[in-house]
Parts: structure tokens; sequence; C-alpha cells
């Protein structure tokens, strides 16, 4: 055992706990497993498997330290086999339990964890050499739940493999840059979605085996697609089987009750233990290390702050400690691998460096943004010119962090609705938002995210027992907002000002935050290449030959209106380029004259080789009237 390594395990600062404790396939004389654990307080552990016929009798495993490390080298063990530890605990109460460290687990309701061998040959040499964390990039991210983004036509799941080549071409299809699957961690109810995990390193068996996975995950590699997976650091299931008082006190969880029981029927982590912190940094470590996942997506980060998420309980000191530690350790081994803090609460520096005492993700989902736009999109468009600062207050705080912006799962269960759906109006009203929703999406500042069935209009909630309503697609609305949807993805994907300085004050520019009384939003995306104008209409009322102001001259072509036919619009588009005058309009210098629909939207861009050119006529201009007057008094001998 390395002893170095388990120095820093109880010291709180080791990465590699994988390596350390589970069951590791080796060779001690003969061909076997070493299965070692950390139960402390228990009075004895032995270990029952398939190898032994479920008896405990000779496995008695010893203890390899002082400290509470207990470990076993059973010959003639291989790959696939099951097994379990029967602790006796504390207080003379035997159990039997997973291994928490265990790569792999049976099938849920079956607990027992599974001999695995993680050895794959990966082809993403390259991927992984280039990758980094997207500040300056597009990164438009794909929620996904596999097991109900497609199902086989007996209801039953594709494995990770199975779905792999689908997915990914619907992924590059729709312009996604990054697919973020729900927890594949280890757990015991469908319901929970992952969210409340039994095995932190153990990739569920639901969708086939480790290897399976690593297949998918390499095969998104080499198509360009980047892989996020969602990550539970704060609390975990009670079920007698897994953590919880794993060796007959509370090892992982919280000493005290109060703290221990979590909002959700579960138990909190004890964050200020530094085995715990440990266990979740190797955890973390574990999804980079052996399957190459380019980003973790952190949940539930303001009930890591707060005791209890409640800012009235007062900040949890000992979890910022570990979220540091963490974060600093991760971005350390890992540079090019992005952290994203799901966090509702208005705690600050959440994506500051850890060197600057921040908090150190790399994104923070902006759950403000996403309830006040939803919020208006809900109203009767008669009352939204009293609600207009919904939409414009995103901007007033949004360069405090590197904010992502998120329409996730959690925005179309338990009868909230699904995004269309909540839309003020008619089915016709409703899409018309719909397709004007999403260019504001798009092209405000901030990285996107959307949970599958977002980009077709889905109607129905999420039900993670049933696959997508893919059939929508028959409808020619459906189908039409599925195409707008990737020409979206396209145009912020292809044009850098919608991507490339999200982060700086100088590439966002509101042309008017204050038309409410006409419901009209209008605003400038600033780039290296080009500037894109955007004009949203969130009234009933078309605006017909309506002045705007930009910030230069030149000629200003539309690249996409929500209200193309193509798109089941009625087509009220600027086909042609609009010539931008001098002329003082909105507080800017120059002046431009559009039609805007119906609960329209409007892209016009304009490439700044043609703003250099438009000025370099309007200066040469002159100067060739001059010479050609010039000319002629020399002609005639003045």
């Amino acid at each position: 055992m390395d002893r170095l390594k388990l120095e820093k395990f109880y010291a709180g600062h080791c990465l590699e706990a994988y390596e350390l404790f589970g069951a590791h396939l080796c060779f001690e004389g003969r061909k076997g497993a070493r299965f070692t654990v950390y139960a402390p307080h228990a009075m004895s552990i032995q270990v029952i498997g398939s190898f032994n016929d479920w008896s405990c009798e000779g496995c008695v495993m010893k203890r390899a330290d002082e400290s509470g490390v207990y470990s076993l080298f059973i010959p003639d063990v291989k790959h696939g086999d099951m097994y379990k530890y029967r602790v006796t605990q504390a207080d003379g109460r035997v159990v039997d339990k997973m291994d928490p460290y265990a790569f792999h687990s049976e099938l849920r309701p079956n607990t027992a964890s599974i001999v695995t061998d993680l050895d794959f040959h990966w082809h993403d040499e390259t991927w992984m050499k280039n990758r980094d964390r997207n500040v300056s990039k597009a990164m438009n991210i794909y929620e996904v739940h596999i097991g109900s983004w497609k199902q086989k036509e007996d209801g039953s799941w594709y494995t990770y493999r199975e779905i792999a080549k689908e997915l990914i071409a619907y992924a590059k299809e729709h312009h996604f840059t990054h697919l973020e699957f729900m927890p594949l961690n280890e757990y015991p109810f469908d319901g929970s979605w992952g969210y409340q995990c039994s095995g932190y390193f153990a990739a569920t068996s639901r969708y086939g085996s480790c290897e399976d996975l690593m297949s998918l995950i390499d095969q998104c590699h080499k198509a360009g697609i980047g892989v996020i997976l969602d990550y539970v650091p704060v609390h975990f299931v009670r079920d007698d089987f897994s953590l919880s008082y794993f060796d007959g006190t509370p090892l992982y969880e919280y000493q005290k009750d109060v703290d221990a029981n979590s909002q959700w029927g579960t138990s909190n982590f004890d964050l200020w233990s530094e085995t715990v912190r440990s266990f979740l940094m190797s955890a973390a470590s574990f999804w980079l290390d052996k399957y190459h996942i380019d980003g973790l997506r952190m949940d539930a980060i303001s009930n890591i702050i707060y005791w209890h998420g409640n800012r009235d309980n007062g900040v949890n000191e000992g979890a910022l400690a570990f979220i540091r530690r963490m974060n600093y350790n991760l971005h350390r081994r890992y540079p090019g691998v992005m952290l994203i803090a799901e966090d509702s609460s208005d705690f600050p520096n959440v994506t500051k460096s850890t060197l600057d005492m921040g908090l150190g993700f790399d994104y923070k989902w902006d759950l403000g943004w996403m309830n006040d736009t939803l919020k208006y999109m809900e109203l009767d468009p008669v009352y939204r010119k009293w609600h207009h600062n919904q939409i414009t207050f995103s901007m007033a705080y949004f360069y405090s962090e590197k904010f992502l912006l998120p329409f996730s799962h959690d925005e179309v269960v338990h009868g909230k609705k699904t995004i269309v759906d909540k839309i003020w109006g008619t089915y016709e009203e409703k899409f018309a938002q719909l397709r004007t929703l999403y260019m504001y999406m798009f092209t405000h500042p901030g990285k996107k995210l959307n949970f599958m069935g977002n980009e077709f209009a889905h109607f129905r909630e999420w039900d993670e027992s049933k696959e997508n309503d893919w059939f929508l697609l028959g409808y020619p609305v459906h189908d039409a907002f599925h195409r707008f949807f990737a020409k979206l993805g396209e145009c912020y994907s292809n044009i850098p000002a919608l991507h490339e300085n999200d982060y700086s004050i100088d590439s966002f520019r509101w042309i008017n935050a204050d038309d409410a009384d006409e419901n009209l939003f209008s605003y400038i995306r600033i780039g290296s290449t080009s500037d894109v104008v955007v004009i949203l209409n969130m009234s009933p009322n078309a605006y017909r030959q309506h002045a705007f102001g930009v910030l230069k001259a030149g000629s200003y072509k539309e690249i996409l209106n929500t209200d193309q036919d193509i798109y089941a619009g009625g087509n009220m588009v600027n086909s042609k380029a609009v010539k931008a005058v001098k002329a003082e309009c909105d507080q800017l210098p120059y002046r431009i004259i559009v039609d805007v629909p119906s609960f329209g939207g409007v892209m016009l861009e304009v490439k700044k080789r043609a703003v250099k050119n438009a000025a370099d006529k309007a200066e040469k201009k002159p100067i060739k009237k001059t010479v050609k007057k010039a000319s002629k008094k020399i002609a005639a001998g003045d």
C-alpha cells in the first residue's frame, strides 16, 4: 500500500483514493484481487462474493494500519466477479455493504459490487491535448438523460455503445459542442435521475459496462464533441447497503442529525471531515482520469455554501474550504477541464480564482436569468411593459461571474410545464414567441445549455421512464422549430461576435433597453470580424420601418428572422441589406430602418470589412471632388 497516498487520504488532500481502496486485480504470487476498505470503527470485515459462494469463511480482512484500513488479497478472483463487504459494525450489528470504491455494480434492485478491469484503448489523444475551458469559444450544451433520450421498441434502454452513433450525429447536426449527461454514477432509485447516489466510482450498470461508457466518450471526442458529467458532492442515499453509517458510525455523514439529514431524504456529506474530502475529491478526479470527462457540473452548490442551502442558517465555512481545495487541485491536475456550479444563491465570487478566495468554478448557472426570463414569457403581453426589467436586469449583474444560461431538466418537470407550454398565448403564438425566446438566449452573452426535447418544442413534461416524443417532428410547426433551433446553433457557433468575448463588457451594447411601451429590446453583440444587431419584439404588434440606432456605418444584412416562412412564420422579413445613415438615434451615431414582425426577432450582421470600406469611401469622396476641381483650374490657367 502506498503510504504517502494514505497519509494524503487522512489529511484530506488525496485525489487518487480509488488507487488505494476498492477491488484491484493484481498478481501477488498468483492472480487474484486485493480488496481494501476504510472502516475505522468496524469490529471486523469479511469479503463475500460469487468466488466463495457468498461465504465469509477464510475471507476475513486484516487491519492494514491503526487508523482503520482493512485489506485482503483473494486468489483467483477475476473481472466480473461480484462481492460485498460483510461489516460487523461498532454496535455489533452485521450488515452487507457495497464497496464505496467499487468501479461497477449490479443492476438495481441488486446491490453487489463487481470486480472490474478499467483498461481501455483510447483514440482521443488529439482532443485531450487541445481541449480547454472554452471561455472564448462557442459552448452549446445538450443535457441528456441517456435512459429516456431514445428507447428500444420494447421500452428497454439502449446501452452506452448502442446509442453513441445516433446521439453524436444528432448533436453535430444541431451544432451542440458538448453533451452533458445527468449523473452516470450508480444509484438505486430511477426517479432520483442519479442525483441520489450510492456508487461514486461506479458507472451505472443500467446502460452497459464501463468499457461501453468509455467507448461512447471516446467516440464523442473523435467527433469533436465534449462530455460534461453531473456530479453530486453534497448528499448520498441512506439505503443500508450504501455509505450510510458504514462502520456503524457516521463515517461519511455529519455527526449531528440536524446537519446530516438533507431536504431530499438523503444524508449530507460531512464536508469538514478530511477523509470525506479525500473521498469526494478522488471521485471527481476518477471520472476525469479514467473516463476522460471534459467538465463536471456540480449539483446543489448553494447547499455547500449555506447550511442546508439556507442563507439564514449561515455560511458553512468547512464546506467552502473543501470546495476551494477540490477545485484548486482539480484545475492544477486537469487544466483543460471545466468546473461548473449549479448554484441558486447570490453568494459572490463563485467563478473567481481560489487564489483570490473565490470558489474556483469556471462557470455558474445563471438561474436568475432563467427564472426572470420564463416569468416574463408567461405574462400576457398587455402586462409585460410593467415587467420589462425581467429581461434587461440580467445585464446589470452579468459580468460579476462567468455565467452559463440554462434551460435544464429542472424547468420541465413537477408541474412546471415545458418551455413552450409556459409561454402565454395560443398554439401559434406560443411558437412565434418560442423562436424569439431562443433568439434572445443564443444572442445573450454567456454559454448555453438546453435539456433534450427543448430543441423541438417538447410539450409533455419530462418523464424518465419514457423516451422523448419524437413523433412531434411529424407536425410541421415542431419540425420548423427544430430546424430553426439548428440554424440558431449554426449562427452561434460560426459568428464570433456571439461567443468570443462573452465575459468582456466591450462585447455587448444596449441600443434601447427602455422601450417598455412597445415591448421591444434591442442590442449589439460586438465581435472581431463583425457586429450583430439583435431586435426582439415581445408584443403582438408588428413594427414596420422602425428606426434603431447603431454604432457604425455599413450595410446590415439580415442573417436570421424568426418570422421566416420556412420556420412557420408570416415572412415579414428584411430581404434587402439595410444601409446605416449618419443620423443620431437611440443616443448612437448611426441609424437603420427595420421591419420587426409580431412576436418576432431579427438578427442583422455588419462585417467589419464592410464598415472599413464605407469609412474609406466617406473619406475619399470629397478628396476626389477637390482633385477634379483643382485640375479644371490648372487647365484654365488659374
